[in-house]
């Protein structure tokens, strides 16, 4: 949930540097239906009965949709931010993989944020989860609309998308980014 945060605030800063919201027409992301179909598996997977009916797949298909996610962004690198991107989902995805195919959160964090720690959703609770620095320790509180938990990728994943927002919207007469 920390994308949507990044979405209004790249483009805040980019029209405070002075840039101007047109220019957003001027972003060439390639392969977005990888992107896309890899986050919209991830919607269907983690949404009604989806982990369940996946059964035994569920945390493959998790692993493979993130990598699909990273593939897109790598393919965008020339676009500024994108490699910021790249790290925090390639921090995600290691881990996801560390972890089974699940990416752990802190119950306490789960706590803060006001959400349920039974049942799946993106973030499961291990008892002694790999590489935890890595995982959901964080929380946006339940009093804050679109209260979550995230990870140090989360939040790398959301810098990257603002910078690369704000780069685009307040760089007048340059390249349009990712165009060779």
């Amino acid at each position: 949930m920390l994308i949507l945060w990044a979405l209004p605030i790249g483009l805040v800063v980019g029209l405070v540097l002075g840039g101007r919201l047109e220019r957003l027409g001027r972003l060439h992301f390639r392969w977005p239906w990888l992107a896309v179909g890899g986050l919209l598996v991830q919607v269907a997977l983690f949404t009604g009965t989806g982990f369940a009916a996946a059964g035994s797949l569920a945390p493959a298909i998790y692993v493979l949709s993130t990598l699909a996610v990273l593939v897109a962004v790598l393919r965008n690198l020339a676009i500024p931010g994108m490699a910021i991107v790249a790290v925090g989902a390639a921090a995600n995805l290691v881990a996801i993989v560390a972890n089974g195919g699940s990416m752990p959160a802190d119950p306490a964090a789960l706590a803060t944020a006001g959400l349920d720690a039974g049942g799946h959703t993106n973030s499961v609770v291990l008892q002694h989860p790999a590489l935890g620095f890595l995982t959901d320790i964080f929380a946006v509180p339940s009093w804050v609309p679109l209260a979550n938990v995230f990870s140090v990728g989360d939040v790398l994943i959301a810098v990257g998308i603002g910078v690369a927002i704000a780069a685009t919207v307040r760089k007048p007469g340059a390249p349009a980014p990712g165009r060779a």
